[in-house]
């Protein structure tokens, strides 16, 4: 997690402190559509496996606790 926090307060400069893991990074703005697939390649760089798409929803990318489950869990 410590990498996916680092990207993105090097895509937020003003971004201070910790992201809490049940932060809305959608609405609170610190992923954005034009870095979203940058986003996607960093966890499929992280967890070793491509997602693919059709098989995800928005809502498995809103916060990192959910990030965490959804991708970085070594239970997948």
């Amino acid at each position: 997690m410590e990498r996916i926090a680092a990207w993105l307060h090097e895509k937020n400069p003003g971004l201070d402190g910790p992201i809490d893991a049940d932060e809305d990074l959608i609405e609170a703005r610190l992923i954005d559509s034009m870095d979203f697939l940058e986003f996607i390649d960093l966890l499929e760089e992280l967890s070793g496996d491509s997602i693919d798409l059709q098989d995800v929803t928005i809502d498995d990318f809103r916060t990192l606790g959910r990030v965490q489950e959804r991708f970085l869990s070594a239970a997948r």
